[in-house]
């Protein structure tokens, strides 16, 4: 698809546990604003509480779009999100409101704004043989693998995150060039501009938040919901089950962890996740960083950007419809 401008979006990222549904609802009640998920692992239908999504009267407060859209055994590829995104952020402003993507995926900020490669398919007896491999040798062996071709993307990703590993190796195998390449040297024109401003918080400010938070999501029925969902799909391979929280409650299920092993699991890889992610968002340059505890400032900031956007987003709209 060619657009003629990139449309204006208003997107906050973040490290997980860091607050953004709350400054999201802050920020949709100031400006008038919808909020599109930007997180690859709130696209899951049958996980809300394990991945945090917002809850039935948060969502009340305004539009939320692309959150819960995926069933277990499917995957949403950052591309295909960026144009859905930049199509609703058209929609978004044409009935006079501001987009707001919000989320800490992010692959999926940087292909709204960046653009991202059209990889070319591979072929699915490739798919398939890397999947075979995965299940006999585990996704850490793979992540190995990865990690000597092309350690840059191997080193922003977790070695169990099987769906990432098999992606980025099927990549390698099949074009000759590592996803990082392709990244750097094949993106396309951009769908969206800024700004992109993140909640920053240390990863020790964060620890004992995400530690509460697990501890809340078991107590609101996270286990339970992990058991429903097995009932719908019991694939372990399927791609949402590779979500930290969904994998190493269904390890308990399966009888491979107990709870607080798996509870223990959880909050390393969590933690681990969000170092990640602070390590990524740190090395945007154009990331405006803002306390968590100062949504005052960034709804200023907001509301200063808005009239802008909102004009750009008017001449975006018209050289669409050319």
């Amino acid at each position: 698809m060619t657009h003629a401008a990139p449309v204006p979006v208003i997107c906050l990222a973040g490290p997980t546990g860091s607050g953004k549904t709350a400054a999201a609802l802050a920020l949709a009640r100031a400006c008038n604003g919808e909020v599109i998920n930007a997180d690859s692992r709130q696209a899951y239908r049958d996980f809300p509480i394990i991945t945090a999504q917002p809850f039935p009267e948060e969502r009340a407060v305004c539009p939320h779009h692309l959150y819960g859209v995926l069933p277990t055994a499917a995957k949403m590829a950052a591309g295909s999100w960026a144009e859905e995104a930049a199509s609703l952020a058209r929609d978004i402003w044409a009935r006079g409101h501001v987009p707001l993507a919000v989320g800490g995926t992010g692959l999926y900020f940087k292909a709204l704004l960046h653009g991202i490669a059209a990889i070319p398919p591979v072929a699915a007896a490739l798919s398939e043989d890397l999947a075979a491999r995965c299940a006999a040798c585990g996704s850490p062996a793979l992540h190995a693998e990865l990690s000597a071709v092309d350690p840059a993307y191997a080193a922003r990703i977790h070695p169990n995150d099987r769906q990432r590993v098999l992606r980025a190796l099927e990549v390698w195998l099949g074009t000759g060039k590592t996803f990082s390449w392709w990244h750097a040297h094949a993106a396309p024109a951009p769908l969206a501009r800024g700004p992109l401003l993140g909640l920053g918080i240390t990863l020790d400010e964060l620890t004992p938040r995400l530690g509460r938070r697990i501890d809340a999501m078991l107590e609101m029925g996270a286990l339970e919901e992990a058991r429903q969902a097995r009932l719908l799909c019991a694939d372990p391979a399927a791609p949402g089950w590779s979500g930290i929280g969904c994998a190493e409650l269904l390890a308990h299920l399966e009888g491979r962890l107990s709870l607080p092993q798996a509870r223990a699991l959880w909050m390393s890889n969590t933690r681990a996740y969000a170092k990640r992610q602070l390590t990524w968002f740190r090395a945007q340059p154009e990331l405006e960083w803002f306390s968590p505890q100062d949504v005052a400032a960034l709804t200023d900031r907001v509301l200063r950007a808005v009239d802008g956007l909102r004009s750009a987003a008017i001449s975006c709209a018209a050289d669409q419809a050319q």
